[in-house]
């Protein structure tokens, strides 16, 4: 469930911009360009993201409670504050063993460097 983006020039905030949804997995996009985008996204206990890969770094800031990301079979977890770039290709998937809310910014230019 994504809806349009922040208000620009209008302050916020984050972790106050998405709330948490019984049994779901909520996202809003902060920013969106060609180039890469920001995304909050909160985890009812409990809920999950299926393994996936993308062709783009990742990277993922826990905002709210905590996190268990699984990238490429190793499992980190994430409390508030902690952050960890996911590596373009990785396999990854996300666990909400508790509540939590994530910032993810993905950038897709830079590649060909």
């Amino acid at each position: 469930m994504t809806s349009p983006e922040v208000e620009k020039e209008k302050s916020h905030i984050i972790v106050e911009i998405i709330q948490y949804i019984p049994n779901a997995v909520l996202s809003k996009t902060i920013l969106k360009k060609l180039t890469g985008n920001i995304t909050v996204s909160s985890f009812d206990a409990g809920e999950e993201l299926a393994e996936k890969t993308s062709p783009f770094d990742n990277y993922i800031q826990i905002i709210d409670g905590t996190a268990e990301i699984i990238i490429n079979e190793n499992t980190h977890k994430l409390t508030l504050g902690q952050g960890i770039i996911i590596p373009a290709h990785a396999k990854h998937c996300f666990n909400a063993n508790v509540q939590f809310k994530m910032i993810s910014t993905i950038i897709k230019s830079g590649y060909e460097d």
